[in-house]
């Protein structure tokens, strides 16, 4: 069992001058549901290498049992320094793709074209596609074989409007994720304010904010039928 984590490589909060990248919740606790079930996972990015990490998810009050893991995990830090170059990516060679949030993928894997061919390659083939937090933003441009979107008629979560504006974001960021799915006709289901929520619908799994990543995780295990 072969599961792709994709990374974002942005670590520039639009214009503000402030930093962003991977939130560390979203990919340490799906990495660890994945590797405790036996599966071998690569870390991409649009750029290889080490992609950024959000600091606002390295701090005392955000950092989970799994991040600190990570933090501690030679094996995982190792992977995160060396993250494989989106492009030379192939979806032949895994089982399933999943993309944790944070804000940076919303400036750079929302619009690249790498990341869009895997997403649409492996939900065509039937292969589970995951996404948690702003991961979703992925989804944006991605389409069916038949070219409609591929949210359309499927039932979708991610950070929501009103978690955007809590954390004072709403204007910062380059379009409202809630608002581009419903748009894309996904049928947007929200839990309310950072509230764990996770949604499987066909081959698509999709989490609503941090706290929902491991049960993101743990569902698109169950589409790969795999105990988590």
């Amino acid at each position: 069992m072969k599961i792709l984590m994709v990374i974002t490589s942005n670590g520039e909060l639009g214009d503000t001058g402030r930093r962003t990248g991977v939130w560390l919740e979203e990919l340490a606790a799906p990495y660890y549901v994945f590797r405790d079930a036996g599966a071998s996972v690569t870390l991409a990015s649009p750029k290889g290498g080490r992609p950024p990490v959000d600091p606002g998810s390295e701090t005392l009050e955000t950092l989970t049992d799994a991040c600190r893991r990570f933090q501690l995990d030679a094996l995982a830090l190792a992977a995160l320094s060396g993250t494989v170059r989106l492009a030379d990516v192939s979806a032949a060679d895994f089982d399933a793709v999943f993309y944790p949030g944070g804000h940076g993928p919303l400036w750079d894997l929302a619009e690249d074209d790498d990341s869009i061919s895997i997403i649409e390659t492996m939900f065509a083939a039937g292969k589970p596609v995951g996404a948690v937090c702003h991961g979703p933003a992925v989804l944006r441009h991605a389409r069916k074989y038949d070219g409609t979107p591929l949210v359309l008629g499927i039932s979708v979560t991610g950070f929501t409007n009103a978690e955007e504006k809590a954390v004072g974001l709403d204007g910062v960021v380059p379009f409202s994720l809630e608002d581009e799915l419903r748009a894309k006709g996904g049928r947007f289901e929200n839990a309310g304010l950072f509230q764990p929520h996770a949604v499987a619908d066909r081959n698509l799994v999709t989490g609503q904010n941090p706290a929902s990543s491991e049960a993101a995780a743990r569902k698109l295990l169950a589409l790969l039928g795999k105990p988590s």
